[in-house]
């Protein structure tokens, strides 16, 4: 074996070792800044540059600190003088998962470069097989449930990043998107309710409109759970306002979604947002931090 296969060969292992760990900054290590992945779930062309690779792992690892695994069971190695190749399969999937179906593997693809002097990841492809359901044994429930479990989530996901991108640019119709139409929110202010989106789109009117420009929304910490058709989604709103001057005005609440899936797209169909209360005073905390 020559010392570019075994230096490969490491760089792998140690890939999949802070894959199983929840390490971000080790799972992005030596990866190419325009690394492309074909992954498990959408989109369907590929997640594309550095950036967009990191965003891709917080949801595995939240599903992954329910117990399951991701370990390489075999490892193939190819390296020419700057370009090379890997294939793997890799055990991973819950521990239910595995039990009802001990065959299921990851199938993994690399292709590197050498770059700088050194090996990077150029691309990843990560699929597990397809199992006709008409097979009968339950094995395509099994195979597929971390499948759709990882896409759901990305597509939960994704839909808050269309509203943060919405706030950014002042696009009422972009916050508007993923609301149903008979969702029911419990906002900052009153009333104790808001039933409906055009309810729902007054409140996101008047934020934009008292913001003016340079207002944004995002949530750190965002957290992803999905159960078949039902979703939840939990965090800290971060809203930040630029003022004149060049200075910034941040404020911090606490805000849970609930979504379900309706004809196959992802619907928000409740909001409760709050900010912690003063107990003497009876008034709201706009100035905590987390």
């Amino acid at each position: 074996m020559t010392d570019d296969h075994e230096r490969i060969r490491d760089l792998i292992e140690r890939w999949a070792e802070a894959v199983h760990r929840g390490d971000i900054e080790g799972v992005v290590a030596d990866h190419a800044g325009d690394i492309v992945m074909f992954d498990v779930p959408p989109p369907y062309e590929g997640v594309r540059g550095l950036d967009a690779y990191r965003e891709t792992w917080p949801p595995f690892f939240a599903w992954q600190a329910h117990g399951a695994c991701f370990e390489i069971e075999s490892l193939d190695v190819t390296a020419g003088q700057d370009v090379a190749f890997a294939h793997a399969l890799v055990r991973c999937g819950g521990p239910e998962e595995l039990a009802a179906n001990p065959r299921t593997r990851l199938r993994l693809t690399l292709g590197l470069r050498r770059q700088d002097g050194r090996w990077v990841v150029a691309h990843e492809h990560h699929s597990f097989p397809y199992v006709d359901p008409d097979a009968g044994s339950g094995a395509a429930e099994e195979s597929g449930a971390a499948e759709e479990s990882w896409a759901a989530e990305e597509e939960v996901r994704e839909l808050h990043h269309r509203w943060f991108a919405g706030t950014a640019a002042g696009d009422l119709e972009g916050l508007m998107a993923g609301i149903a139409a008979d969702v029911v929110s419990y906002e900052h202010d009153g009333p104790l309710r808001h039933r409906g989106v055009e309810a729902v789109r007054e409140v996101c009117a008047r934020g934009l409109d008292a913001a003016g420009d340079g207002v944004s929304w995002d949530v750190p910490d965002l957290r992803i759970l999905v159960r078949q058709d039902l979703a939840v989604a939990w965090g800290l709103n971060r809203i930040r306002v630029e003022q004149a001057g060049g200075e910034s005005a941040e404020t911090w609440s606490r805000g849970t979604r609930v979504f379900e899936r309706r004809d196959g797209t992802w619907a928000m169909i409740h909001q409760h947002l709050s900010f912690p209360h003063d107990p003497d005073t009876g008034e709201a905390r706009t100035d905590l931090r987390p």
